[in-house]
């Protein structure tokens, strides 16, 4: 691939005309109509700042410090299953990219690649995501196989007691090839994502597999099976996000799943700052994702009151275009357009980033 990309939608644009449609559709695709998909775009784009001038910016520091790991900028990437749709060299070449940059990869539980391969190139850089299983020594096998690969925290997706409805997988027939399973699931658990359904197999998976019975009482049987840290994803509520800070949670992300889930739900942008108020001034780290296309979103969503945000299809744009070369293409751009973003509005430092830059909010 010759042809390069100056932001990430342009990375969007260049990976769509190189993905199968099966594979374009997964990674695009949100539930129902996809208005929640929309929503997520808008609620970043409707967010005006306002800059402050006459401030010295020459020496600009954008890294951050994320559950004891220093990162170059406030972004960490989000859990996304099955690089291997994009790229033959899948999430090897994403962890790759990850770790020359220095941020912080979270791996899926539907990964690609086993979780001890992808911890060996990023080291300390490597989180979790944690599905919770009916088979609760399925979770607790898994749980131990992610510490002992060396990760360094959970990330539990909480937001997934059914599959939401995803048109364009079920118009496809979604189900993955044979040699793409899934390395991290038991070889059953993996060949049932190959067998083809009326629907999409990951629908069918979701239901046989995942425990709709999730509940608070299960993240405390969580943390009573790892000393890991846990991350608790899916929050959109801010009487949720009250109740995990109870339980003493070490972060939270503001989520939809990427508009994956509940068609009608709000967008992360506008429940973001709800979710803030919610917390004690010392609660647990805050993240967000869902929407997220540039640096200056980024330096939006801490202006709100996020740690750090969540980037998810973006690298998988940027895997699809040019494999590693392509990721590290995304977050180069989206850390330049962070650390511009810092210049324009008068910031020196992550920590001097707060509400006062926003406009067009009640907040």
């Amino acid at each position: 691939m010759t042809s390069t990309f100056n932001t990430v939608l342009e990375a969007k644009k260049l990976a769509s005309k190189v993905l199968p449609q099966t594979a374009r559709d997964y990674i695009n695709g949100g539930s129902g109509d996809e208005q929640a998909l929309v929503r997520n775009r808008r609620g970043w784009k409707d967010i005006n700042l306002i800059p402050r001038v006459l401030v010295d910016v020459s020496n600009r520091n954008p890294s951050t410090n994320i559950l004891g790991i220093k990162t170059p900028f406030p972004c960490v990437i989000a859990p996304t299953a099955y690089h291997k749709l994009a790229h033959p060299e899948a999430e090897f070449a994403t962890a790759s990219a990850a770790s020359e940059a220095g941020v912080i990869m979270t791996v899926s539980t539907f990964s690609n690649t086993p979780i001890e391969k992808l911890t060996s190139i990023s080291g300390n850089q490597t989180w979790f995501q944690l599905y919770v299983y009916r088979d609760r020594g399925i979770t607790k096998e898994l749980i131990k196989r992610v510490e002992a690969s060396g990760c360094k925290a959970f990330v539990v997706t909480v937001d997934v007691p059914i599959l939401g409805k995803r048109v364009r997988d079920i118009r496809n027939g979604f189900c993955l090839p044979a040699d793409y399973f899934p390395a991290n699931l038991t070889a059953d658990s993996a060949a049932r994502l190959s067998m083809k359904f009326a629907g999409s197999s990951l629908e069918a998976f979701v239901k046989e597999q995942l425990d709709d019975s999730l509940c608070w009482k299960d993240l405390e049987w969580i943390r009573s099976q790892t000393s890991l840290p846990i991350i608790v994803k899916g929050i959109l509520h801010p009487d949720d996000a009250v109740r995990a800070c109870q339980l003493e949670v070490d972060g939270i992300v503001v989520s939809n799943h990427g508009g994956r889930q509940l068609s009608v739900c709000p967008s992360t942008a506008e429940m973001l700052p709800l979710i803030r108020d919610s917390m004690p001034s010392t609660g647990p780290l805050l993240l967000v994702d869902g929407g997220v296309r540039s640096g200056t979103e980024i330096f939006k969503a801490l202006a709100l009151g996020a740690d750090a945000v969540l980037v998810g299809r973006p690298i998988l744009w940027g895997l699809a275009h040019s494999g590693k070369e392509g990721v590290s293409n995304v977050l180069n751009i989206l850390r330049c357009e962070f650390t511009d973003t810092m210049a324009l509005c008068g910031v020196s430092s992550v920590e001097e980033i707060n509400r006062v830059f926003i406009r067009n909010r009640e907040f």
